[in-house]
């Protein structure tokens, strides 16, 4: 009896062997084709993401931008190639299934990578928008610095204490961005005071000449003079001028420079720049003189 069944096994066993084998041979040449499908398709792949990278390379795009073009063509074809295989084995049912996953796995990637999601798209408008460009001086938030790396998930800037600050492309998009070199021009302003028994007319006339003189100000441009509040203790106003360079460090000198030569002129000239002064009033109703207070201390 157990030589029967061993028999019959080694029969059933056999025969299903036998059925693999004949069906192999039977798809050996759809399979050699597929193989060779695949295998055209990636060497198209790697054909399109050279012609795509190179192609958008001429139109000065951001490269995080031509580097996912680029990379997506690629991947686009191989998977293309992979359902042609696919195809060409008969094996559409798969091909179905691959594509029902694809989908599935997708809708819950985007779930579980909202975030993620929402930078990649963020650098992509951004690498479209342009609003600013390695090495210019920006600031997004409450970070302001120079330019160091632009990719599609986040911005590197570094601040001007040498820090490097790596900022996620969706808040860099949500908040205001200040460029201040895409213009080619920076205006300094510079805010002051003076006592209120100077001559207002003469200290606007004077400034100006003094803003003039600065080597590093921009003379093509006007300097600009405004009085704009009664202060406590003086007349403020402001004062604009341009700066020759946008850089950071020649936006500092001439800011500086402007500051010495009111300074120097306000001086050459007897104008005040006053500062706080206080007043302590021992004699107000209700308070105590000043001299009765030393008498009792002593």
């Amino acid at each position: 009896m157990d030589t029967l069944n061993t028999e019959k096994a080694i029969e059933i066993l056999t025969n299903e062997v036998q059925g693999w084998m004949e069906g192999l041979v039977a798809t050996l040449p759809n399979l050699v084709v597929a193989i060779v499908v695949i295998v055209l398709f990636y060497f198209l792949a790697r054909i399109s993401r050279y012609t795509i990278n190179k192609g958008l390379t001429r139109t000065k795009l951001n490269q995080g931008l031509i580097d996912l073009a680029s990379s997506t063509g690629y991947i686009a074809v191989n998977i293309f190639g992979l359902f042609v295989a696919l195809d060409v084995l008969e094996l559409e049912k798969t091909v179905t299934s691959l594509l029902a996953g694809v989908g599935v796995i997708g809708l819950a990637l985007g779930f579980a990578f909202q975030s993620t999601a929402a930078n990649y798209v963020s650098g992509m408008i951004l690498a479209f928008r342009t609003p600013f460009h390695i090495g210019e001086i920006v600031q997004s938030g409450d970070v302001m610095g120079i330019v160091e790396k632009i990719n599609l998930r986040s911005t590197t800037i570094k601040t001007f204490q040498g820090t490097d600050v790596i900022i996620p492309n969706k808040d860099v998009l949500q908040n205001p961005i200040h460029n201040y070199q895409k213009s080619g021009k920076r205006r300094i302003d510079l805010a002051c005071g003076i006592s209120y028994g100077d001559d207002l007319e003469k200290v606007k006339e004077l400034s100006i000449k003094a803003i003039q003189s600065v080597e590093s100000i921009d003379n093509s441009k006007d300097v600009e003079f405004y009085y704009n509040a009664f202060g406590d203790s003086s007349i403020n106003f402001y004062i604009f001028a341009w700066s020759k360079g946008v850089a950071q460090g020649d936006y500092l000198k001439a800011q500086s420079e402007m500051i010495m030569a009111l300074k120097k002129c306000y001086d050459e000239n007897d104008i005040s720049i006053p500062f706080p002064i206080r007043t302590l009033d021992f004699g107000i109703k209700g308070g105590e003189k000043l001299n009765r207070m030393l008498n009792d201390a002593s």
